[in-house]
């Protein structure tokens, strides 16, 4: 991993974190599932608040809610009663154009499955938030070549996911999800599919943006990828069982 990596964010990228900003504010949120006449409560009331340059874990047992709570901060999904604030607006109430919208504009997506298009290059599959956001082609073209650079792509530019290793894909992945700058990144096991040495590599990209003021929100089973960040929240049954800060 070149050292350089994005050390060097521009301005575009990052803004150190100045204050205790809430970025995303979830108030007593429920989420039940209906199938048929049965009726599946997974989320009960839950409240957090997530702060501008927090990095943070979302860890618990299978079944314990995290998946659901993560597709609710990405507006992927939407709470049975409760509110999401995502920045200053409530997303609690909005329409499927309106949650397109705002996940477009404000949120970067991190999977286990890296989800790029294969008929895609490197350089399109991180351009492609930009394009849906109506930035002009030569703007689009300017950023996604400076973050592939920042991801230590800049050699792969038109490569298509299919010639890299999973490590590269992921970090595509990375470069793609900061392309809007975003409010909120997003990472789902994002390094469930790399063996140890691509793990440790986006872990450390991982670092460097948290260093950087970026707020990251990770869903992980994993207790040393937890370590790795400075809040873990733990679900159970549903419920926050436990929300602990390390400095």
């Amino acid at each position: 991993m070149n050292n350089q990596t994005i050390s060097a964010a521009s301005s575009h990228l990052v803004q150190p974190a100045l204050s205790r900003q809430s970025v995303a504010r979830v108030q007593d949120i429920t989420k039940t599932y209906h199938m048929g006449e049965l009726a599946m409560q997974v989320l009960h009331g839950i409240s957090l608040d997530f702060y501008l340059g927090d990095y943070i874990s979302i860890m618990g047992p299978s079944g314990c809610g995290k998946s659901t709570l993560m597709n609710i901060l990405g507006c992927l999904d939407q709470p049975t009663s409760g509110r999401y604030f995502l920045g200053d607006k409530d997303t609690s109430k909005m329409n499927d154009n309106e949650l397109s919208a705002i996940r477009g504009a404000r949120l970067g997506f991190i999977f286990q499955s890296y989800n790029l298009i294969p008929q895609l290059t490197v350089l399109e599959n991180i351009e492609l938030p930009l394009f849906y956001q109506g930035h002009p082609e030569h703007q689009s073209r300017q950023i996604a070549t400076e973050l592939a650079a920042r991801v230590g792509l800049g050699d792969r530019l038109q490569h298509r996911p299919f010639e890299l290793s999973g490590g590269q894909q992921q970090r595509v992945a990375i470069a793609r999800a900061l392309s809007n700058d975003p409010l909120v990144i997003l990472a789902d096991e994002p390094t469930g599919n790399l063996d140890s040495k691509s793990g440790a590599e986006i872990l450390n990209l991982f670092d460097e943006l948290h260093q950087q003021g970026k707020t990251l929100i990770m869903v992980t089973h994993s207790d040393e990828l937890a370590e790795r960040s400075q809040r873990q929240i733990r679900l159970r049954d549903g419920r926050v069982e436990s929300d602990d800060q390390h400095h």
